[in-house]
């Protein structure tokens, strides 16, 4: 196995795990178990590798970094709107 195809799983089982919590806070509108400041920096962080995997052209990060920045975006705009 390659490690383009070893950072793709890696890749897509991080990034699946942040599903469950956006469909949660989808349904129920309740963000009152989630910290804002993490939130705050873990998107920030994201954003960061987003920039790295595309400076370096790294799949694996480009599309994982991606995925996640949209995912803890909308679990981060559900803490703002509905604190």
């Amino acid at each position: 196995m390659s490690a383009t195809m070893i950072g793709l799983a890696a890749a897509s089982c991080t990034t699946a795990a942040f599903l469950p919590q956006v469909v949660q806070t989808w349904k129920t509108r309740s963000t009152k178990d989630i910290s804002l400041g993490m939130f705050s920096i873990f998107s920030a962080g994201i954003f960061l590798w987003l920039v790295y995997g595309l400076l370096i052209g790294d799949v694996p990060i480009i599309a994982a970094n991606g995925i996640t920045l949209v995912l803890t975006l909308v679990i981060l705009g559900f803490k703002l709107r509905h604190g």
